[in-house]
């Protein structure tokens, strides 16, 4: 029962392997995340033409539109001697493929007052290396657009002409220019949806019907659940989206919404604590084929305690780990959208821990768990391992290393690795007494902890410090030393802990404090009237430092010769609130209730983001505040209840609360982050029961470590 089980939550959580690619590699523009305006959009105009703008970017529409909720807006009047273009960038998120491979460029298009083919503007392409086309009159692939309808036109790739000095790359393009085209002194308004790169369509059939559609209140928004649809018949048929349609007091349905083919759940973030709706939920093709509508679903929203809402976010955070993970490997993804087949082994441990609190509080069943872990532990066992220890980045589908960071960082990352150990040891420990099946998830992930040699990462004569990354071409090449303050105290505890390849305990001291360097680990300042023992020269760092050796590794009650960390931990937090309450550089929203500076990718890729001035631009990640909870609840909580209340809207998503944000810029990220989500559910358990601290603090190596580095009790009120 438990085999065919498996096969049946295999089949019932894990998406195709192919979704997000396959999103990637076809959608340009499906809608806004930002309201009023498209952050990747930027345009300007030049006298006398106009063009309208909010901030410099285009407009968003939301009472027409073809992908849910939105659809951009061009409104502008073209005269002689005047110009304007605007252009419309690729939302290149983390590992996005870069490769289009399909060979025209399709584009809907809606005039609210009709517009003449010849009024169209021109279009230009830019690729990733800047090599861009000549203007192209859309015009000439378009007919007249009648008032009101939506018309879908097609421009194939090979009638763009390069006009740069090297060749344009159609499949690698990342902008679309609009130009102006006729000056004709008139005032013109052109909707733009749903943009693709595909081939030409065949014949399509419209497809079946989503089934098993379900809905399920909370206190502002509704989650929509449905079957995947796989009609293996309609070999025609490619799904482009599923959109979601909204009843509301027995008015007609609308459509609220889309949702790639992979994912098969939808949030609708209603704002109402008191609300009831109707949901169905559709199957379409880009050419708009579309299914029949579902059975209605009814739900209702109500208002939750801080109790609930706290259950609420871990359930969503660990819905990433459950449902978005690979499935051949049953490792998490590195972000989605992302590549499909890049599994992180950080991610992936901290998403063990997530599971282990999915387990405790019912959200899955133990046996389902285990039957996920032992897929893991079996993948991780065949993978590509040096020395005993993983890369960073493995292919779900062959286990083999993938070199994301480039050429050197083909082998070992030693960081990583501690950090997957981190939640294999508390899933050891926390299923051992499951039954033979608890018994041999136990023996097996023992194996895998006995099998890391640590001591080979001491790579210098003096033997003093741990390293980072080794690789079988190049050695230690890289030549990162582990010195704190940072994320890597886990790995120097792990490392000391080991019973197989341990390092000596002092190498705690003169490696992750850098004693032996004369690195910089105490602090001894005061921010805001707060003290900070330990953090470096600064302000302490990004919020993750109290969060990734912090998940497993339970610092209450202890202190080393520098600090009790837990203490340490939650004046960090404190100074990140501070610091967001002063504002010193008057971000838009910054408060008591919105902080939360810490690494993550943010409007202009990844910053390592710390509350200072120099390393904060606006950029705000809710797992930054909300991982703090055990360490300063009352500041944590008040961050949950802003967030989720008062900007759910563009905040909160399928997997809880978005990885950023920035209301400065009108910024939200569109990715869900492995390395985000878990730090969440597992940091508010850590705060409610102690679990996950409870059940690693628990493995028997854990203890004589700690001795043999000289912590020691520390009988504080915390």
């Amino acid at each position: 029962m438990a085999a065919l089980f498996t096969l049946m939550e295999c089949a019932a959580t894990l998406p195709p392997a192919w979704a997000d690619q396959n999103y990637s590699q076809q959608v340009f523009f499906e809608n806004s995340l930002s309201p009023g305006s498209y952050f990747y959009s930027e345009g300007r105009a030049s006298a006398p033409s106009t063009l309208r703008l909010i901030d410099g970017k285009l407009p968003v529409e939301t009472s027409s539109f073809i992908s849910a909720p939105n659809a951009l807006e061009l409104q502008w009047e073209s005269k002689p001697d005047g110009g304007w273009s605007v252009e419309l960038r690729l939302y290149a998120w983390r590992n996005r493929t870069l490769d289009f491979p399909g060979d025209s460029l399709w584009i809907w298009l809606c005039a609210p007052d009709g517009m003449t083919a010849r009024d169209l503007p021109k279009l230009a392409l830019h690729d990733v290396e800047s090599n861009f086309t000549q203007p192209l009159d859309m015009g000439a692939f378009a007919s007249d657009l009648a008032p009101g309808k939506w018309t879908r036109v097609r421009i194939p790739l090979n009638s763009f002409r390069t006009a740069s000095l090297h060749p344009f790359e159609p499949h690698r393009l990342n902008t679309l220019v609009f130009i102006q085209g006729a000056a004709d002194f008139a005032p013109h308004t052109l909707f733009v949806d749903d943009i693709r790169i595909e081939n030409a369509a065949a014949s399509e059939h419209a497809p079946p019907a989503p089934r098993n559609v379900q809905a399920k209140g909370y206190e502002r928004h509704i989650d929509i659940t449905w079957q995947p649809v796989n009609d293996a018949s309609a070999a025609d048929t490619s799904i482009a989206q599923y959109v979601i349609y909204r009843s509301v007091a027995g008015a007609g349905f609308r459509p609220i919404g889309v949702q790639r083919p992979g994912v098969n759940r939808f949030c609708d973030y209603t704002g109402d604590p008191r609300m009831t709706a109707s949901y169905r939920v559709t199957a379409r093709t880009s050419t708009l084929r579309e299914s029949p509508p579902s059975e209605a679903v009814t739900a209702s929203t109500h208002p939750m305690t801080d109790d609930e809402l706290l259950t609420m976010v871990q359930e969503a955070s660990f819905r990433y780990y459950w449902e978005a993970a690979e499935p051949h490997s049953g490792m998490t993804r590195e972000s989605t959208p992302g590549n499909d087949d890049i599994v992180a082994l950080g991610a992936s441990g901290f998403g063990i821990m997530a599971i282990v609190v999915g387990a405790d509080r019912g959200f899955i069943t133990h046996q389902q768990a285990m039957d996920r872990l032992l897929r893991i532990t079996a993948f991780l066992a065949t993978a590509d391992r040096y020395h005993g220890a993983w890369p960073h980045f493995l292919s779900g589908s062959t286990g083999r290393c993938l070199p994301v960071f480039g050429m050197y960082d083909n082998g070992a990352d030693l960081v990583e690795t501690s950090f997957l150990m981190e939640g294999l040891l508390t899933a050891r420990q926390y299923f051992k007494t499951d039954g033979p099946t608890g018994r041999g998830l136990y023996q097996r992930i023992t194996a895998l902890w006995d099998g890391v040699d640590w001591n080979w990462f001491c790579a210098t004569p003096n033997h003093d410090a741990l390293y980072w990354h080794w690789s079988p071409d190049y050695s230690f090449h890289i030549a990162n030393r582990l010195t704190g303050w940072n994320e890597v105290m886990i790995t120097y505890l792990e490392a000391i802990a080991s019973p197989t390849h341990s390092i000596p305990a002092g190498d705690f001291y003169t490696g992750f404090a850098g004693e032996s360097v004369g690195t910089q680990y105490a602090n001894h300042q005061t921010f805001y009237g707060i003290n900070l023992d330990v953090g470096g020269p600064g302000t302490g760092g990004p919020l993750f430092f109290t969060d990734y050796s912090f998940m497993g590794f339970d610092p209450r009650g202890l202190r080393d010769q520098y600090t009790d960390y837990f203490d340490n931990n939650r004046n960090q937090a404190l100074i990140n609130q501070a610091y967001c309450i002063h504002n010193p550089n008057h971000w838009k929203g910054y408060g008591a209730g919105t902080w939360g500076i810490t690494a993550v990718d943010g409007p202009g890729g990844y910053v390592p983001y710390e509350p200072t001035q120099s390393l904060d631009d606006g950029t705000l990640a809710p797992t930054g505040a909300i991982s703090a909870m055990p360490y300063a609840p009352e500041a944590s909580m008040a961050a949950l209840r802003h967030f989720y209340r008062d900007l759910g809207t563009q905040v909160w998503s399928i997997y809880g609360f978005r990885d950023a944000f920035n209301l400065q810029r009108n910024w939200y990220s569109g990715i869900t982050m492995g390395l985000n989500q878990a730090p969440m559910a597992v940091m508010i358990e850590n705060y409610r029961t102690g679990l996950i601290w409870r059940n690693f603090m628990a493995n028997p190596e854990i203890a004589p470590m700690l001795q043999a580095i000289g912590f020691r009790p520390d009988h504080s009120a915390h």
